[in-house]
């Protein structure tokens, strides 16, 4: 297997694609967090119960679902390009859809087509960065997208803010639609801004060729070739890393639903996928799309400011973690993370349930509410998609991590549909729950995941499989 240098490589090229890749993840953070400026505006104009605003939020991650069951076999059979390409084409229907829709109901469908865009990038954009970076970078690397979804959020928050300050409410008459997008029905002006991300991505995606390790997996190797060569510096290089590829894959041909359920593979892509679903019910989504809702329920004057400060929060502690992921370790700031975010969580639970018996502010609130996000944004955040994009073997890596990211989107649905109801029920107790939620994530990860770090895939693959024949 190959020992490849970020010296032997042309990094300026590697980077490049990586980027490309990664704005995949900004039309993914701005299309999940855009919906919390909206949510009060739309349940009010369209007089909403807690269960339809639940649905106004969890309609998007239905097809998120969709898009992740299959996104893995269509980038495994039209390639990582293309799929790249048919998501950003949706993310550009939904976000104009948004803006001009006549009612709820087709709000929603364009929620869900906007959805099935954020499922496909989710699993697809990680992929290929991972599968065009050496192994020394490659948790930077794929770090660049969570990097990305938290400046998609930070763009979402922003564009919310500004727009909401923007708002006249002494319009009247016959009202263009312009008027209505950024005046008395600025939801659709929220929405809509994520048009122009999402042209950018689909145009600059024809400046980047396929993942080569797809190409060798589906025997394209003349153009294979030709991408390794504009990677490596060294055609000795490029062949090595072929013959790697073919090597992991035994001389098989491509891989099919079949050897998921392999033993050792079978392993790894239950263990991803209790990762990616119990990450959702630690309460990071909870605060994307209902950060404003909790800061005006604690009381504070200027929700959506607040908010502001967490997509700042999340993204330069992003920025943080994609130069220590590759030196600290995965599974040592999962470590630490995850035991502030208890920590962080159990302090949000009192000041909901005690704080005005003990005298506590908002100050109290938006300190711990700050230090949650740090904890998560440099922990699970930037891991989840760096581990599922490097546990699974080259031949069916698609399909394992669209298993594993089906069930991090059924988390993420079930955490936008209840968390209205939990919060009316407790709010105290809600925050109660996630910090409980935390405890076997990070025994899992303590006991059954390896660490990655610094390893190329196809060891990741082989620490699977040797797994599997220790066994027998």
């Amino acid at each position: 297997m190959t020992k490849s240098t970020t010296k032997s490589m042309n990094m300026g090229y590697v980077v490049f694609m990586t980027i490309v890749a990664a704005i995949g993840g900004i039309l993914f953070g701005y299309d999940t967090a855009v919906i919390s400026g909206t949510t009060e505006m739309v349940k009010g104009q369209f007089a909403l119960s807690d269960m339809r605003e639940g649905w106004y939020v969890g309609c998007a991650l239905i097809g998120s679902i969709c898009g992740v069951a299959v996104a893995g076999a269509m980038s495994d059979k039209l390639g990582r390009k293309l799929t790249m390409l048919i998501a950003a084409a949706l993310f550009s229907i939904s976000a104009i859809g948004c803006a001009v829709c006549g009612n709820f109901d087709q709000l929603v469908a364009y929620r869900i087509i906007g959805g099935v865009g954020i499922g496909i990038v989710s699993i697809v954009s990680p992929i290929y960065i991972s599968e065009v970076s050496p192994a020394k970078v490659r948790g930077t690397l794929v770090s660049l997208y969570q990097l990305a979804v938290t400046m998609g959020f930070l763009l979402a928050y922003l564009a919310n803010w500004v727009i909401d300050s923007g708002i006249n409410t002494e319009l009247t008459g016959e009202l263009s639609l312009w008027q209505r997008m950024f005046n008395t029905e600025a939801w659709r002006g929220m929405l809509g801004s994520e048009t122009l991300p999402a042209l950018l991505f689909f145009v600059i995606i024809f400046f980047i060729p396929e993942s080569p390790k797809w190409l060798v997996v589906n025997k394209k190797l003349a153009r294979a070739t030709q991408v390794y060569g504009k990677i490596y510096r060294s055609e000795a290089e490029a062949a090595a890393e072929i013959a790697a590829t073919e090597q992991s894959m035994g001389g098989e041909n491509k891989g099919s639903w079949r050897d998921i359920l392999k033993p050792g593979i079978f392993k790894a892509v239950l263990i991803g996928s209790a990762i990616a679903i119990l990450g959702q019910f630690m309460g990071v989504n909870a605060v994307l799309y209902y950060g404003p809702k909790i800061f005006s329920e604690a009381g504070f004057d200027n929700p959506m400011f607040s908010t502001v400060l967490v997509g700042v929060v999340n993204m330069v502690t992003t920025i943080l973690a994609v130069f220590i992921i590759d030196r600290v370790g995965r599974k040592q700031l999962i470590y630490w993370g995850v035991s502030g975010m208890i920590l962080c969580l159990l302090c949000i639970a009192v000041y909901f349930q005690w704080g005005a018996a003990l005298g506590l502010g908002n100050g109290f609130m938006l300190t711990f509410f700050l230090a949650y996000v740090f904890c998560c944004a440099i922990s699970i955040s930037a891991i989840v998609f760096v581990l599922l994009s490097e546990m699974y073997p080259n031949s069916v890596r698609g399909r394992a991590m669209s298993i594993a990211g089906f069930a991090l989107w059924i988390g993420t649905y079930l955490i936008g549909q209840l968390t209205p109801v939990l919060l009316g029920w407790s709010q105290s107790g809600t925050f109660f729950i996630f910090a409980l939620m935390c405890l076997p994530y990070i025994l899992i990860m303590w006991r059954l995941v390896p660490e990655t770090t610094g390893r190329s895939l196809e060891e990741i693959e082989a620490y699977w499989t040797n797994q599997d024949k220790k066994n027998k």
